[in-house]
């Protein structure tokens, strides 16, 4: 009734509310689409006459009703356009039309952008997912990014999205983005008990798909976070590492989202598993993607300790045939060259690059390898410390000067 209250209204609804408020009711309206697929999916616990009331309303929280309310808000607050122009440093208020011009609507629009980007997200569409935030720019602060829910959750659809689409390296940058996001904001959350509860959950989320990501694709990431990182997971990172496929199932069982099926299940084939379906299926694609290169990290820690060396040597330490060999080390350069996001807002476009620490050719019989880890950047460890000592030393001044006033 409220969004059709909102949508159907014939001029601008008068209606102000603050935008934690409207962040809440989009990302609750999507939470409760989702907790019903969840419920509608488990069969074998329903009665008869839940069954029969199921199958006779297929159209309660049906799909299409969710997006459509989801792109009608979009569309009424012209809000790709708004974002277009913002981009390019233009006025956002000269195409949003009349409704778009009050921050209702604006911001509806916007939050409903971050809806669809966690919905496609959610039916496993990770390209729709992304080509829907084309017009945001994540890579600069702006205007619309003042509500830290929802720009945590955008961040992690969006991460979780390039790690589906094996594109790791965006992924990583993703993640370690927000997870500082995370670090420097985190007392603002403190005195919200049930928000800083769901951004700390999120925050081991995170950190186990960026642990995922640098497993299968390994590269240098911000020190801060990359110290967190070993404190937190290096024992499941080395477990991943070496091949442990258990240990790879259990994180992404633990971090990925509650993935959904966006039709009813067949009530007539009732078995203990059919809500898990989608789940199931998502995390085959991803396990089949890490079985194709669950033996590049051996590869690659041999590759690292020479320049020059025999493939019958390497094939030897490898326990396997030279043409088998070959076909490793050919997947090897595949999987080490992705599509890179380098410019623009659309987070689909991108070009292809190799970032992987070792790089190597093979000539004739021999293998010629050259170490492309770019050196550590001292520079930006110092200056971070730096700031954090200031940061202290002025906190420490405004106490000493409380507690001298509090004396006298």
């Amino acid at each position: 009734n409220l969004f059709n209250y909102i949508l159907n209204a014939d001029g601008p609804v008068h209606l102000e509310l603050p935008n934690q408020w409207l962040w809440d009711i989009i990302d609750e309206f999507i939470y409760q689409f989702q907790c019903f697929s969840i419920y509608r999916c488990k069969v074998n616990k329903k009665s008869e006459d839940e069954i029969s009331f199921l199958r006779s309303n297929p159209k309660i929280w049906n799909v299409h009703s969710v997006l459509n309310v989801l792109h009608s808000l979009v569309d009424k607050s012209n809000i790709n356009k708004q974002l277009e122009v913002y981009s390019m440093g233009g006025d956002p208020d000269s195409v949003a039309g009349e409704f778009g011009q009050h921050s209702l609507y604006k911001m509806l629009g916007y939050f409903s952008l971050v809806g669809l980007l966690r919905l496609h997200s959610l039916l496993g569409d990770y390209y729709q997912a992304l080509k829907i935030l084309e017009c945001i720019d994540f890579n600069k602060k702006s205007m619309y990014s003042r509500v830290p829910a929802c720009q945590i959750t955008t961040f992690y659809y969006v991460g979780f999205a390039y790690l589906m689409m094996r594109r790791y390296q965006d992924a990583i940058r993703t993640f370690s983005n927000v997870l500082l996001y995370i670090q420097r904001t985190k007392q603002m959350f403190q005195a919200r008990v049930q928000m800083y509860d769901q951004i700390t959950k999120m925050n081991d989320k995170m950190y186990t798909l960026l642990a995922i990501c640098l497993v299968l694709h390994p590269m240098r990431i911000d020190e801060s976070v990359h110290s967190q990182l070993r404190e937190k997971f290096q024992d499941k990172m080395l477990r991943m590492q070496k091949g442990d496929t258990e240990e790879f199932t259990n994180n992404f069982s633990f971090a990925c989202p509650k993935f959904l099926s966006p039709v009813p299940p067949n009530y007539d084939a009732v078995t203990a598993i059919n809500h898990k379906e989608p789940f199931l299926l998502q995390l085959r694609v991803f396990m089949e993607e890490v079985t194709q290169q669950i033996i590049l990290p051996t590869i690659r820690s041999f590759l690292k300790l020479y320049t020059t060396l025999p493939l019958s040597k390497l094939a030897i330490f490898m326990d396997m045939t030279e043409d088998e060999l070959k076909t490793h080390l050919m997947c090897f350069k595949h999987k080490m060259k992705n599509l890179v996001w380098t410019k623009g807002t659309s987070g689909l476009e991108g070009e292809f690059q190799s970032a992987s620490e070792v790089d190597f050719y093979i000539d004739k019989d021999m293998i010629h390898i050259a170490d492309t880890k770019v050196a550590r950047r001292y520079g930006d460890f110092f200056i971070r410390q730096i700031h954090k000592f200031e940061e202290i030393t002025r906190n420490l001044k405004v106490v000493s000067a409380g507690a001298g006033k509090t004396s006298s």
